[in-house]
């Protein structure tokens, strides 16, 4: 059942059974602690050159022009070639 609520239930009471009932608030304390505040909250600008560079990053080609086809003659010529 991986991926799914139930087996996310599962794994929290099997981590409550072997750890004990306060094993995410200690996880959450130890991870607060270990936190030194960086990354894009820290730098605003960092962030904005970052998403400027992704954003430059394109994984869709140019846009093709479309043609469309022209038809010669009288639009009794065009009624014939058209499917009934």
């Amino acid at each position: 059942m991986p991926g799914t609520r139930a087996g996310g239930l599962k794994a929290a009471a099997t981590n409550k059974a072997r750890y004990g009932n306060e094993f995410y608030k200690n996880i959450g304390i130890i991870g607060g602690k270990l936190s030194v505040g960086g990354g894009f909250a820290a730098n605003r600008e960092l962030a904005r050159e970052a998403g400027a560079k992704g954003g430059r990053i394109s994984k869709r080609g140019k846009a093709a022009k479309k043609e469309m086809p022209q038809f010669e003659g009288t639009l009794e010529a065009l009624n014939k070639l058209t499917i009934k």
